[in-house]
């Protein structure tokens, strides 16, 4: 387990690099989307496509690539007020089961489909078919990339959440506060 345990740190701490960096993307979305409206009116010869298109891809890219790191920090969707009547071992077995049964499955199948549709994208050339639009296959590079992340960064949470359970590390999502008796799920 503790080389398994090795393996996870070197996946959490690229999805968390990974994930940091994609947060900047939103920012640069944010100003082509001003500079590309401001253009739109003060100066129309120079609007184009382009423009939207990448603020589209940047919006993607920000989505697929932070997808792992919300899952490393434990902000994934899950139904809190169920959870949160069962057991601390019924919690982790459940994360466990639905990480194995349901998260890696999916995102092998949208790696298995998602290879075909960048690769034929990026040996055509394909371009957007709106006038002055750029090439597709980045966003389609992403999609696949998010997706390659997400499987990483869900073994990397079984091995951590096996671990737990077997008493090997402390629960990575638990913090301590101050003057409290009980861990606090974070």
């Amino acid at each position: 387990m503790g080389a398994l345990l090795s393996v996870s740190r070197v996946i959490d701490a690229m999805n968390t690099a990974i994930g940091r960096a994609a947060m900047w993307l939103t920012l640069a979305a944010v100003l082509i989307s001003t500079g590309n409206a401001i253009i739109r009116y003060v100066a129309p010869q120079y609007s184009s496509n382009a423009w939207l298109e990448a603020q589209w891809y940047l919006f993607g890219g920000t989505f697929m690539l932070c997808a792992a790191y919300t899952l490393l920090k434990n902000e994934h969707i899950r139904i809190d007020v169920v959870a949160s009547r069962w057991t601390k071992k019924t919690r982790d077995w459940v994360d466990v089961a639905g990480h194995a049964i349901v998260l890696v499955p999916f995102c092998l199948l949208m790696i298995y489909d998602l290879w075909p549709f960048f690769l034929n994208s990026y040996l055509s050339g394909e371009i957007s078919n709106n006038p002055g639009g750029l090439i597709v296959w980045p966003a389609k590079f992403l999609l696949l990339a998010g997706f390659v992340l997400l499987l990483l960064q869900a073994i990397s949470e079984l091995i951590k959440r096996l671990a737990v359970i077997q008493g090997l590390i402390p629960d990575p999502h638990e913090e301590k506060h101050e003057g409290d008796d009980e861990p606090v799920v974070a």
